[in-house]
């Protein structure tokens, strides 16, 4: 059974940096496309970035040059670096995975908070 444990919420004023954290449970890391997503309240849940399983990366408009979504295989972590944060990057983050594998499914993990405040 695939699990995902974010990691790395918490307050930070503007300006300032965080690093999400999200371990992963199961043989499929190496072979899934890794995401974050963010979701606010009343709002859909949208896409952040993304990691494929040979390194490439894509990220939303609003986070490119900001954020920094990384991985490492041999721990079952995916990463992201968020610099120069705002308050309209406060919201809840999910990790997704999407395994490449024939019947596998993609999961979510359980969100982190993120607030943004002086």
């Amino acid at each position: 059974q695939v699990q995902l444990v974010e990691s790395g919420g918490g307050l930070v004023q503007p300006g300032g940096s965080l690093r999400l954290s999200c371990a992963v449970s199961g043989s499929i890391f190496s072979i899934s496309t890794m995401g974050w997503y963010r979701q606010t309240p009343g709002k859909q849940r949208d896409l952040v970035a993304l990691i494929t399983h040979g390194g490439s990366t894509s990220y939303a408009d609003s986070v490119k040059g900001r954020f920094s979504i990384s991985r490492d295989n041999a721990k079952n972590t995916v990463y992201l670096q968020m610099n120069d944060l705002s308050p309209e990057d406060a919201a809840v983050y999910y990790c997704m995975i999407n395994p490449l594998c024939l019947g596998c499914q993609t999961h979510w993990g359980q969100g982190t908070q993120v607030t943004v405040s002086a």
